[in-house]
């Protein structure tokens, strides 16, 4: 696991033992960098079910302007804070250890958001409709969801899904919150 490009391009990143922790692959991550690459640069970044952090820490690299990540696990929240110390990015971020679908019931807005969150679990649908529910998503952000190819994800104005993306699998969904009118 490495970091692409950016301030950080090259350096590897600790990777979870055990199965607890399923990090997005290489190539899933290099095709979510490459759809919204021009959607990162100055923006604040919530990296909802952080694991080992890599999502966050490329988005930073990419001159993100800071990142929150957030798990339940406790080896979650080592690992993000040892990788985030390993590229020296702790100055921009946040590592909270907490419930992802309670933290959304509080604080900021975002104008990126991904969740990758366990695919056997209904978390991904809790977190959008939260999301949603709470408004977390500053105008025109993006949220980046990845599940199973099969998953449809439930959205409401002013949300929307811009695009799906398939590989494999796996399926990458973008969605957006439109400006209010």
């Amino acid at each position: 696991m490495r970091v692409i490009t950016g301030a950080a391009r090259g350096r590897r990143l600790r990777e979870p033992e055990g199965m607890d922790i399923r990090p997005t692959t290489d190539k899933v991550k290099e095709s979510i960098f490459n759809i919204i690459q021009f959607d990162i640069e100055g923006r604040d970044v919530l990296d909802l079910f952080g694991g080992s952090g890599q999502l966050g820490i490329e988005a930073l690299s990419r001159g993100a302007k800071s990142a929150v990540f957030v798990d339940s696990s406790p080896s979650a929240i080592k690992l993000i804070s040892e990788n985030l110390k390993t590229v020296g990015f702790e100055d921009r971020a946040r590592v909270i250890r907490g419930d992802a679908i309670s933290f959304l019931a509080s604080g900021d807005k975002y104008g990126v958001i991904f969740l990758d969150p366990p695919y056997e679990s209904d978390l991904l649908d809790k977190a959008v409709q939260n999301i949603i529910k709470f408004d977390k998503l500053k105008e025109n952000g993006i949220i980046v969801c990845e599940s199973k190819a099969e998953k449809s994800i439930e959205v409401s104005p002013p949300y929307f899904l811009a695009k799906d993306y398939k590989y494999g699998g796996i399926k990458l969904s973008v969605l957006s919150r439109r400006a209010d009118q």
